[in-house]
Formats: C-alpha cells, structure tokens, sequence
C-alpha cells in the first residue's frame, strides 16, 4: 500500500488502520494483476509493480487479518470514498459475535447429564425387568401416577392381561407391582422432564437471540431427535407386548433386541449431539477469552489445529468415536438377548477361546427353508454369537486405544495440550471399562455391575468426543471473530 507520501506500508496494521481513519490521507491498492496506480503532481501514472495474487496472499497469509482484499478496477480519484464505504461495511459485518454465549453451552452440557442420568436409569429398568410393567403410552396424562388404592387396582389388572404376567410374573402380588411400575413411570417421568428442560430454555434463548444460525440448526435437529426418542421407547415397549411378535420371534415376553438397540442408539446419539454442541460453543468462547488475555496461547493453538500434520490424528478420533459407539450398539443386543447370563468366563468361552462354529452358526435361529439367514440371523439372534462378537468389538476397541495412547503421546508436540489430556482420559476409562465388562460377566450381571458398565460405556463415549472436539478444526466465522477480537487487543496495545 502507498500513502500519498509514496511511503510504503505492510507490516503495521496500527499505522495502515490511523491512515484510513485520518482525514486528507488517501491509500492507493494495486488494482491489477500486473499494475499499480498513483497519483504525482499534476499527472497520473502507470508503472508495472509485481502480480496482484502474491501481493494478496502474502497481505492475507497474516494471521491477523480479517479484512478480505478484493481486486477492482478503482480510480486513485475514487479510493477514498471506496475504502470508507468497504471499512463500514466490514465493521457491520464483522460486529456480529458468531459464538453463542457460554450460558447456551452449560445448559447444552446440563442437558446431556440428565441423558446420561437417564440412560443409567434405562438400564437399571431393564436389568430389573421393570419395562413392560406400564402397558399403555400415555405422553401427556400418564405423567400422572396411581393416586389411589383403587387406581393401582386397575392398573395391575392391565398388567395381568400381558403376556409377561402371564407366562413370567403371574406369582407376583400388587406391592411387588409396584416397585416395577414405578421404575417404569420414573423412567418415563424423567424423559420428560428432559424434553421440557431443553425445550423452554431453548425457547427463551432463541427468543432472546443467543442462538447463531449454526446452533439454530443444531438445536432444531436435536429437538426432533428428543421428540423421535420418545415414540421409539414406547415402539419398542409395544414388541414386548404384542403376542404376535412374540410368536414371530419365538421368544419369551421381552423387548426386541433390535427395538432396545435403536432405543439405545438414539439417546446416545442424542447425548452425542447435545454434548457436543456444547463443547464447540465453549471452546469458542474460551479462545474469545484467551484472545484478549493470552492471544500468543491462542494463536499456537489455532496453528497446531490448521496444521495438515494432525489430519491423520483427526480421523484417527473419528474413528475412536465410531469404533466404540458401534461397541456399545453391540452391548446393547447383548442386553436384549440376556447373552450376558452365559458363558461367564473370561477369556475363555466355555473351555475355548471361540465355541464351535455348529453354535455359532446354529440351524435353530434360521427362519427361510433355505437356510439363506442363517449367517446373519446368528450374528444378531444367536445369543452364544452376539456376545462373542461384543467381545471382538471390545478388544479391538481396547488395544485400538491403547495403539492411539501411544500414537498421541509420541506426537503430543504437534497437538494442543488438552487433546494430549483428554486422549489420556480416554486410555484410563478404557480400563475401568475393559475391568467392568468382564467382572460383570463374571458375577452373572449383578444389576450395580451391570448398571456402571452401561454408565461406563458412555463415559467412554464421552472421552472420545472430547478428544475428537478437541481436535476440530474452528469455525471460519469464529476463526473471523477470534482474530478481529485479537487485533483489535493490539491495536489498543499500541496507542
């Protein structure tokens, strides 16, 4: 850039930013690929300079810049009024935070704890064999308990039409009743005391604009996914009273396996969606901290999740995040087909390591006359089968941690320090988790064992999605915002 003076700028945003904003002062910008403009005494000029495109990406490569240079055809006459119009237009544009506020995040984070509390509670309904206790689906009345002798009557009298009463439970009386309907309602209750926590809230906030157009999408997809949830429970509820399925399935009067699995699936993914929504929203906000404390910190750190060095890393959490959310849907048919309650050695299966194929790949399970199911109806309804391949989804899972520990660890120079962390937290609950999984195996599935390894398949999760959040690269408008905020910190530094 030249002033009138026909000195020469760069480097200093400070004096380029005074220039602008000083009345009689005009700066000129090359306006060709191959030419500049400027004004002498009396006559105007054209010399060659250098090409445009290394001017631009040498001015754009700063790591300061947010302002986008743009070619036009300008007249040195016309500049000033160009630059003042552009300069307004950039503070418009660039005066809107892209990053909701930190509140929106703690809430999306108190959110996800109510999941994780009520996934806990689903599995502690199931291993008490509470689920079919409630055999109506009443969204809006039904949060109403029985209020009355008379009430917990008619009730129980509904119960004794159902299949499981009648073939599992017909010996229980009406206090014993109660305990499993009221595992039952709470689960529900809870369920929707979540839709209301995070439908209000996400109602004031957008009322109040605290949402950017990125959460707003985010939010309407998770607002559909709560609402989907809740007619898959009751869905799969319903397989565990409807007779007919039960015929089809040849099965005793429980859920589908593959109706608990998507039961399972969608509140994970749920808390997936919620938490990490969350964490996007406070790490930007964190960095807008530190861009007025420490901008060096953040600079480094926008620097290391820029770098193509970490893209193998990257997929590398990915795939983490895969690998053990597709480990917990294969607990999950583990636990719809009580497969847990044989073989309870570990790692031995019996006196093997695998049992014969003849179990694996039993004829039983088959249904077409041509036996053309019968691989994959083994591999989903073999209860032998489908905890064996839980255990391969385990162990891979396991030793592909311990493999990226290792990886990280020797490469933990090129990673900001709290990916390096969270990759260690990874390593220590896959541990406690690999730990519950077998003594619960051991013990028969004793309902705390069974209860914490459930837990502590989502507190895995969680550790993977920290690590691969940890690890995205920033939002443009928030990389945008972020370095606005530090260069406006500079330029207050140097007055």
């Amino acid at each position: 850039m030249l002033s009138r003076t026909r000195f020469f700028f760069t480097k200093n945003s400070f004096v380029l930013n005074t220039l602008v904003q000083t009345k009689g002062c005009r700066l000129s910008i090359p306006t060709s690929i191959h030419h500049y403009h400027h004004s002498t005494i009396g006559t105007t000029t054209t010399k060659p300079l250098f090409k445009l495109n290394h001017f631009i990406s040498s001015i754009q490569s700063r790591f300061y810049s947010t302002i986008p240079l743009q070619t036009s055809n300008t007249t040195p006459s016309s500049s000033s009024s160009s630059i003042l119009t552009n300069t307004e237009k950039l503070k418009f544009t660039n005066g809107s935070n892209p990053i909701s506020p930190k509140l929106v995040g703690y809430w999306l984070v108190g959110t996800s704890t109510l999941v994780f509390g009520i996934v806990v509670l689903g599995g502690l309904t199931r291993l008490t064999e509470s689920g079919l206790s409630i055999t109506e689906w009443k969204p809006v009345t039904g949060a109403l308990p029985p209020l009355s002798q008379e009430d917990w009557e008619i009730e129980f009298t509904k119960y004794k039409d159902s299949p499981e009463f009648k073939q599992l439970n017909s010996h229980i009386n009406l206090e014993e009743f109660k305990f499993i309907y009221s595992m039952e309602w709470g689960h529900r209750l809870v369920g929707r005391g979540i839709g209301l926590f995070f439908l209000l809230p996400a109602i004031i906030f957008w009322s109040r604009g605290k949402f950017s157009p990125h959460i707003t999408r985010s939010v309407i997809g998770l607002t559909g996914l709560l609402g989907l949830q809740g007619f898959i429970g009751w869905w799969m509820v319903k397989s565990g009273l409807d007779q007919d399925q039960l015929n089809q399935r040849n099965s005793k009067p429980t859920v589908s396996q593959y109706r608990l699995t998507t039961h399972l699936g969608a509140a994970f993914l749920m808390y997936l969606g919620v938490l990490g929504t969350a964490f996007e929203i406070l790490n930007e906000n964190k960095w807008a901290k530190l861009s007025k404390t420490a901008p060096e910190t953040v600079k480094s750190i926008f620097i290391k999740l820029q770098s193509p060095s970490i893209k193998k890393t990257r997929l590398m959490a990915t795939g983490l995040l895969c690998l053990t959310f597709l480990t917990a849907m294969s607990g999950g048919m583990v636990a719809g087909l009580d497969a847990g309650l044989i073989y309870n050695t570990f790692p031995h299966m019996g006196d093997d390591i695998i049992p014969s194929y003849s179990e694996l790949m039993s004829p039983v399970f088959a249904r077409s006359e041509d036996k053309s199911d019968l691989w994959w109806r083994n591999i989903l309804e073999n209860p032998t089968t489908v905890q064996l391949v839980h255990r391969i989804f385990a162990t891979t899972t396991y030793f592909t941690i311990l493999a990226a520990q290792i990886y990280v660890k020797k490469n933990k120079v090129l990673l900001p320090k709290a990916a390096v962390r969270s990759m260690h937290g990874m390593w220590a609950f896959a541990n406690v988790q690999v730990a519950l999984g077998i003594f619960t195996l051991i013990y028969l599935v004793p309902i705390p064992l069974g209860a914490a390894h459930q837990a502590g398949a989502l507190a895995l999760l969680t550790t993977c999605l920290m690590f691969a959040a940890r690890l995205k690269k920033p939002r443009p408008e928030a990389l945008n915002y972020i370095n606005k905020l530090m260069k406006d910190q500079l330029l207050k530094s140097r007055v």
